[in-house]
């Protein structure tokens, strides 16, 4: 069966970093799109990034643009989210997720989803 396990997820000061990765299994990886999505305490599921499994073009909601960088390796089964200059804001459960689509979509409409890891930055 479908896996995507996140990890990378931590407490971090603002202005620090993290690198979150996703390993898929059971799939065949450079067939889909990944996408990170966030979901904060009483909010909604929202997009951060995504990137298509062709052509690697990405896409970024605007309250990260400039802060993070997605990325992909299709030899590992991987997709990673490096986030730099992190604020408070950026606390939350980070997903990742998986649809086989060329197009990246912002909605939580994905096939496969990974249970998630928790970043929080303290102020």
């Amino acid at each position: 069966q479908v896996q995507l396990v996140e990890s990378g997820g931590g407490l971090v000061q603002a202005g620090g970093s993290l690198r979150l990765s996703c390993a898929a299994s059971g799939l065949t990886f450079s067939s889909y799109t990944m996408s990170w999505f966030r979901q904060a305490p009483g909010k909604e599921r929202e997009f951060v990034a995504g990137i298509s499994w062709i052509g690697g073009n990405t896409y970024y909601a605007d309250s990260v643009k400039g802060r993070f960088t997605i990325s992909r390796d299709n030899a590992k089964n991987t997709v990673y989210l490096q986030m730099n200059s992190l604020k408070p804001e950026d606390t939350a459960g980070y997903y990742c997720a998986a649809r086989q689509t060329s197009v990246i979509i912002t909605t939580p409409n994905y096939q496969y989803w990974g249970q998630g890891t928790q970043v929080t930055v303290s102020s």
